[in-house]
């Protein structure tokens, strides 16, 4: 018999709710019946959060077992739900959802047991931890007191536990190597493994794969090639072969590149097979890398721990202190770090302990030789392979701070997407929140504003008392900077009142494009935009000032950078490693922000002129529930490419990117390349990609089938939920719903999720549930009966192979969004042709979720009454496409898929 905590416990799904006493006596209650024992007494919860979405009850506490967990278990996985809980504390799983409470009293005594064992792995700082707690009076404080007993001897704090950085000498330069075919062969057997399946398509994929790793024949033109792979080749150690070969005998290092922090997760799993968790030195071979904004800042923690966070978010701080201590690499966002620990706290404080604001002090903070950060800065430096995200390869090359450092060996899996990172990468947006943050940035705390934000005068006081010219620059940025959007600003521009030269523009803004909205109110609620284009006099006057204000503001901060270059040049005696070293990241972070400008006034000054056919620009509104957050000028390039071009590829050696879904699949006729082409920046710099294609091994024929239904109405919201409630049923769950609407999601969750939940059928939603993607997709992994309804993060990215997703079913047609940007784009990538293009690669994308290795089977469904014939290319080919009512797809479905996985041989 399992040990149980006597204390009363409450489970709450969307099929009911199940109250346990402390006596061991559970029953149905209604929601109010559990509202009013929730406020009674702290219960026992499993995801606070999620409970009260079930019991609509937002003010619900009680004792959160994931938050016990988080304590005593800190940086370990577990699933957040009772099926995950009880296989992470090898725990009876629970038969149904009322035998859920017993659970979470088995589980809370078995974590509080783990406490007095003396073998805790995760016992040093966990008294210290639980002390500040219980000031804090978190409500678990007083049961783990009777557990914990207090250390021998005092324990050290977070901040002298961490390690510290070492500096390493710079790597030689990679020595210019040939892989021999035969080389690379070897060492992709060895990868897969003695007695694996031999495939000839992934061992002719590795060898395209070594050929941007020769030599470079000439300065700024690399070896580019473009591969498409589709699904099951085992592209992964298909190009990791080649790679670590390269890096063994070149003594170089290879970037491998994603969109989505799934596909990070797995690589650093496969790679696992080519290079050790260290080498012999301590140092490590592999070394994810992602942008700042994603890791734990000490400096904000250390902040966060003494006073600067109140309530339930100092609470969290500790939480993550206790983590920090047993982190792998300190990254919050798809680390080792709960997923669901932020929104267990409703996300309050979680981007407050990151570095948001580029604002980080490098060397001049206490903890820059601790920093997570820097430390995976260096260790990239030293290792074979890094493993980053697309985002932060083109801004490395855009903005690096060591030339020397940035990547010249790049794989860009996941490469269709590299038009949308550069995209977003090389915009400009001139808006209420960039400004003032600029603001911020140079002035510092303003009227009492909490935090330890430090303004550029704080930042370099030692230069300021040292170099009398810098002194006068930073003086006239002060100055300058106050002409920026402050504090207040979106409430000021509501009430008609704005201050200074960049609010009275993004007041025109504002007026503007609600002068020439033609929605009619119909996306009340959604951001507003129109053309930069056709402005009157009035505001091209007030372009002007805003420009001639960003233009005072830019020469100081110019002034400034020479000096600190001049500082650097000719050092004077106080200046130490690391002062110098501050003022070198400070002057990196000057660079940047002048750069920012430049471009907000490039966008400003033709506005009064013709408009650059390299760019489309617009004014927005960014509004979301009905509530404006952001307002502004935005740019983007018409092909992002170009820079990318010029920033990433001319740099570079070698560079692949490759995708199962690269090329558009236009008819019969094979892959059309031309897009894929145009998409990777070959044609900026007159380069003749090398183009190779790998065909799925799966059965398609015999694995899947598209089901197009015809008679679910268009706009119906009623049938639209009937629709996708009778899917899942027949399926028996494992189903993910994509639409292109978060609206119409909520509406179709709202109608049918406890209708499904009293069949046995678990329906989790993102924008619903206060739960991250990335858990929600755990969840739905963990559990074959669940569902997951989605919108286009779940599209790409999302890895469940087997019999937990077994249909994939589409709202309709993933039209574009008919936006300002998508407009100038289809009329120069020809109209009709450069939509369908589009549509095609976002439907394979989507069916690229359903069979992920030869034993999946599954049904894709897209609930369309006419659904073009020229797009169903998109499928492979093969795939059995079938028109015809829900009634018969609801047969197909349920004989196809629902129920124990298949058994049906398939062709490898």
């Amino acid at each position: 018999m399992t040990s149980a905590l006597p204390l009363p416990a409450l489970h709450a799904s969307h099929g009911g709710c199940w109250l346990r006493d402390g006596h061991g006596a559970t029953r149905t209650v209604a929601k109010g019946d559990a509202i009013v024992a929730a406020a009674d007494t702290p219960l026992l919860l499993l995801n606070a959060p999620l409970v009260a979405t079930r019991l609509g009850y937002p003010d619900l506490s009680g004792l959160d077992l994931l938050e016990l967990y988080a304590f005593v278990h800190p940086a370990r996985f577990v699933v957040p739900t009772a099926k995950g809980l009880a296989h992470a504390l090898d725990l009876p799983e629970p038969d149904g959802d009322d035998g859920v409470p017993a659970l979470l009293q088995q589980a809370a005594e078995a974590l509080l047991s783990t406490c007095q064992q003396s073998d805790w792995a995760e016992r040093e700082g966990a008294w210290s931890t639980l002390q500040n707690l219980a000031r804090l009076r978190w409500a678990w404080a007083p049961l783990l007191a009777a557990r914990i007993a207090a250390p021998a001897k005092a324990e050290r704090w977070l901040f002298a536990r961490l390690p510290e950085w070492e500096e390493a000498p710079e790597r030689p330069q990679p020595g210019q190597v040939a892989l021999h075919p035969d080389d690379v062969n070897a060492r992709l057997a060895r990868l897969t493994g003695a007695g694996a399946e031999v495939r000839r398509a992934q061992a002719a994929y590795a060898q395209e794969a070594a050929h941007l790793f020769e030599p470079r024949r000439r300065e700024g033109l690399p070896h580019l090639l473009l591969a498409q792979a589709g699904t099951g080749i085992g592209k992964t150690l298909g190009y990791l072969a080649p790679a670590s070969l390269w890096a063994e005998q070149s003594g170089g290092t290879v970037w491998v590149s994603t969109y989505t922090k799934a596909l990070q997760r797995q690589l650093r799993r496969e790679s696992r097979r080519a290079w050790p968790a260290t080498r012999a030195d301590g140092s490590q071979p592999v070394v994810v890398r992602k942008g700042r904004e994603n890791y734990l800042c000490l400096l904000n923690l250390e902040d966060a721990l003494q006073g600067g966070f109140s309530g339930r978010p100092a609470i969290l701080a500790q939480l993550v202190a206790r983590w920090a201590a047993y982190s792998q690499d300190g990254d919050m966002i798809g680390g080792d770090l709960p997923g669901w620990l932020g929104t267990l706290f409703r996300q309050r404080g979680i981007k407050a302990l990151t570095d948001q604001r580029g604002e980080c002090v490098y060397a001049g903070c206490p903890h820059y030789r601790k920093c997570f950060i820097e430390r995976a800065a260096r260790a990239s430096a030293q290792a074979d392979l890094v493993i980053a995200n697309h985002a932060l390869v083109m801004v490395n090359a855009a903005r690096g701070r060591d030339t020397a450092q940035r990547p010249t060996r790049i794989v860009f899996d996941e490469g269709h997407h590299v038009f949308e990172a550069a995209d977003s990468t090389f915009a400009a947006a001139l808006t209420g929140a960039e400004t003032i943050e600029l603001r911020r940035w140079v002035i510092g705390p303003e009227r009492g504003s909490k935090g330890r934000r430090r303004g550029l005068s704080a930042r370099l006081a030692d230069l300021a008392s040292y170099d009398e010219a810098g002194a006068k620059a930073i003086a006239a940025a002060r100055h300058a900077a106050e002409a920026l959007p402050g504090d207040g600003w979106l409430q000021r521009l509501h009430e008609g009142a704005p201050s200074g030269p960049l609010e009275e523009l993004l007041a025109a803004v504002r007026a503007t494009v609600y002068a020439r909205d033609e929605s009619g109110g119909q996306e009340a609620g959604y951001g507003l935009e129109t053309e930069a284009a056709q402005l009157d006099g009035d505001f091209i006057e007030r372009a002007g000032a805003a420009q001639a204000a960003l233009a005072e503001l830019r020469s100081p901060l110019i002034r400034l950078g020479v000096r600190l270059e001049a500082l650097l040049a000719e050092p004077p005696d106080w200046l130490d490693g690391p002062g110098r070293a501050r003022i070198e990241g400070a002057r990196h972070s000057l660079a940047w922000r002048i750069d920012l400008i430049a471009a907000w006034e490039a966008l400003l000054e033709r506005l009064g002129g013709p408009a650059d056919p390299e760019f489309v620009d617009w004014l927005a509104v960014e509004r979301a529930e009905a509530r404006e957050f952001d307002i502004g000028i935005r740019r983007r390039w018409l092909d992002p490419m170009k820079p990318f071009a010029r920033t990433v590829l001319e740099g570079a050696h070698g560079v692949m990117l490759t995708s199962a879904t690269l090329t558009d699949r236009a008819g019969p006729n094979g892959p059309d390349w031309d897009a894929a082409v145009a998409h990777s920046g070959a044609g900026e710099l007159g380069l003749a990609p090398r183009l190779s294609s790998f065909d799925s091994p799966f059965n398609y024929a015999g694995q899947a089938e598209v089901l197009i239904v015809t008679d679910v109405p268009k706009g119906d919201i009623a049938a639209l939920a009937g629709a996708y409630a009778r899917l899942i049923e027949a399926a028996g769950g494992g189903a993910l719903g994509l639409f292109t609407a978060i609206r119409r999601l909520r509406a179709v969750h709202g109608r049918i999720a406890d209708r499904l939940a009293r069949g046995g059928l678990p329906l989790f939603a993102q924008h619903v549930d206060p739960i991250d993607t990335g858990t929600l997709v755990d969840i739905f992994r963990d559990d074959p009966r669940a569902s997951l309804l989605g919108t286009d993060a779940l599209r790409d990215g999302v890895d469940v192979p087997g019999h937990s997703l077994r249909l994939v079913v589409m709202e309709q047609v993933p039209w574009p969004k008919p936006s300002i940007l998508h407009r100038a784009r289809r009329l120069a990538g020809g109209g009709q042709a450069h939509d369908d293009r589009i549509i095609r690669a976002r439907l394979a994308q989507a069916f690229g979720r359903l069979i992920r290795s030869k034993d999946d089977h599954g049904m894709f469904v897209v609930l369309s009454s006419a659904f073009p014939s020229r797009l169903l290319s998109a499928f492979p080919a093969g795939t059995p496409v079938t028109r015809l009512t829900l009634d018969e797809a609801l047969q197909r479905v349920a004989a196809g898929v629902s129920g124990q996985p298949h058994q049906q041989e398939s062709t490898p």
